[in-house]
């Protein structure tokens, strides 16, 4: 399974971005063999508007069947939704690797709806 993780650095280490669409990046970890890739977002940073739906349609061509972050506003919801990929909303402040950790060990759940208006800061 691949783990998609809104970061706001390239490591593990890192802390989850609390923003989706204008995360610095996404660090993507692949459970089966523990795999760890960075995927730049900067291309949505200071987007106009699209940030989440650009960063949704990066993610999924990523081959993300989950997705963790601090927010996840209703159109990147839509557009991974329908593509089949969970969210996860993770807490506040936690750390990239830890968020992982507790998806994995069934300690966070998927969000059934977005969590945030569109264009969050």
């Amino acid at each position: 399974m691949k783990i998609a993780v809104s970061a706001q650095s390239n490591s593990l280490e890192g802390t989850v971005d609390p923003r989706f669409g204008r995360a610095a990046g996404f660090v993507l970890f692949d459970s089966e063999s523990n795999n760890v890739e960075f995927v730049d977002n900067v291309q949505n940073l200071n987007a106009p508007q699209g940030a989440g739906i650009q960063a949704a349609q990066n993610v999924l061509n990523s081959g993300a069947d989950v997705v963790i972050s601090g927010h996840c506003g209703p159109k990147a919801f839509k557009v991974l939704t329908t593509a089949g990929t969970q969210i996860i909303v993770a807490p506040a402040g936690a750390q990239v690797k830890a968020a992982i950790d507790d998806f994995l060990a069934g300690k966070l759940q998927p969000a059934d709806s977005a969590d945030v208006e569109g264009h969050w800061v």
